[in-house]
């Protein structure tokens, strides 16, 4: 008699990231079965899952299992992966389980990669919305980076005025700031191509996050931000 294999389980962690790292939003580190999986087959990686990619609509979440298989790139160098390498591995959804499948190490492939994993599909939709919820371990500026990051993708405020929001990005050293970039499509392809304009908004520890997010929003929408922004 065979005996049924138990899922696995995963966990998300968030990890803050290094003084040096290019990705100044937070980590999002998969555990699976306890284990840091990173850890152990790319240990001076960093993953290339990140708190800015969890403000996506579910479907989009860089985790998400559709029954299409996709690949997903799970680590990096602090670098691009076409250069320097990384973790990557095949996501799909089949029936009740999720499916981690053909691993590729291109950072060291002289280290072994996990066998495919399996997890139970409702526990592990539930745990990516519970990262995706969880706050917890926001420092000011992350929450700030957050709801001026939603708050102008849902608003298509950039859209308006014919241009492209590029990036929300953090600056942890001291002093503290949120920097919004965006630029001006010249002929209205699906990125931009035309001038670049940034807003760089300070951050302090003592006013309440949302209020601080509240007042730079209402900063960038009061007129066309193409005046009000610093061009490079």
């Amino acid at each position: 008699m065979t005996i049924p294999t138990l899922p696995s389980t995963l966990a998300l962690r968030h990890v803050p990231p290094g003084p040096y790292a290019i990705e100044p939003w937070t980590e999002v580190r998969p555990l699976v079965d306890g284990r840091d999986v990173l850890a152990d087959i790319h240990p001076d990686g960093v993953s290339s899952c990140s708190a800015r990619d969890w403000v996506r609509p579910p479907g989009e979440w860089p985790l998400s299992a559709p029954e299409e298989p996709r690949e997903v790139e799970l680590s990096n160098n602090n670098c691009h992966t076409d250069c320097c390498g990384g973790v990557f591995v095949t996501i799909r959804r089949e029936g009740d389980r999720v499916v981690w499948s053909s691993w590729r190490n291109t950072n060291d492939t002289r280290v072994p990669v996990p066998a495919e994993v399996r997890f139970d599909a409702a526990e592990y939709d539930a745990e990516l919305a519970r990262a995706a919820a969880d706050k917890t371990w926001e420092e000011p500026v992350d929450t700030v980076a957050r709801l001026t990051a939603t708050e102008l993708t849902d608003s298509g405020w950039f859209e308006r005025w014919d241009c492209v929001l590029e990036n929300v990005s953090i600056v942890r050293e001291e002093p503290l700031g949120v920097e919004v970039y965006f630029s001006q499509r010249m002929d209205r392809p699906a990125r931009s191509n035309g001038p670049r304009f940034a807003f760089e908004l300070p951050v302090t520890r003592d006013e309440p996050a949302e209020a601080q997010a509240r007042r730079f929003i209402d900063l960038i929408m009061a007129d066309d931000p193409r005046e009000t922004a610093d061009r490079f």
